[in-house]
């Protein structure tokens, strides 16, 4: 899956959206200024971490799932990223 690194880890931009996503941005273009992507490579990674189970659509929005959370902290601990 694009989204996930060969050894697992989130890539770049899939780190960058479930970010965005946990820091609350809610409407795509909000995401993508957040993330700092253009909004059809957000939109891709949006389906493609969806797909995943990292994230669901709620209302406009998305949210981080509980697999999603871990994801992202794992990710975090691993790049020693204390935020």
């Amino acid at each position: 899956m694009a989204c996930l690194n060969p050894d697992g880890t989130l890539t770049r931009i899939a780190r960058a959206v479930l970010t965005a996503v946990e820091a609350g941005a809610e409407d795509e273009a909000t995401l993508a200024q957040t993330a700092s992507l253009p909004l059809w490579r957000l939109r891709a990674s949006l389906r493609e971490i969806g797909a995943a189970g990292l994230i669901r659509a709620e209302g406009k929005g998305h949210i981080l799932t509980a697999k999603g959370r871990e994801v992202l902290e794992l990710s975090r601990e691993l790049d020693g990223d204390p935020s």
